[in-house]
């Protein structure tokens, strides 16, 4: 970790997010939407990764119809390391997730990552469906 202008810079990106959202370049993405593994809650961070596959898995796994896309963004604030995945789940941040309270400015577009196939994309639902069953089961927000 190195410290710029204070702050503790976790990682140099690039960044992506993925989403089957159709957003413009220019845009940006920001919190206060629900949750697409528990739609019951509304979440109080946008998440981001330094991994193009870590952001085609998400958007493969994003509630909602339509296309995938995966962005390559910009964080315009601080951020941390995603606790529901790193630190407190595991050591470190192997998957290089993080989250920000402030937008992320949308700086382009990923056409070419690792896309998951229909029988990937079902364990993975299948696997998700069990950890929401388990009440012990929870999203850090």
């Amino acid at each position: 970790m190195a410290k710029s202008n204070e702050l503790i810079v976790l990682d140099n990106g690039p960044f992506y997010h993925g989403t089957k959202a159709a957003l413009p370049v220019g845009g940006f993405l920001t919190a206060g939407f629900q949750s697409n593994y528990r739609p019951e809650i509304v979440m109080n961070h946008i998440y981001f990764t330094a991994l193009v596959d870590g952001a085609g898995l998400a958007a493969a796994l994003a509630s909602g119809e339509g296309e995938e896309h995966v962005y390559i963004v910009e964080p315009t604030g601080a951020f941390e390391n995603d606790p529901n995945v790193t630190d407190k789940k595991f050591p470190g941040n192997p998957t290089r997730s993080y989250r920000s309270q402030a937008p992320l400015r949308i700086v382009g577009e990923v056409t070419d990552w690792v896309r998951l196939t229909p029988e990937q994309r079902q364990q993975w639902r299948e696997r998700l469906a069990v950890i929401n069953a388990d009440p012990k089961a929870e999203i850090i927000n």
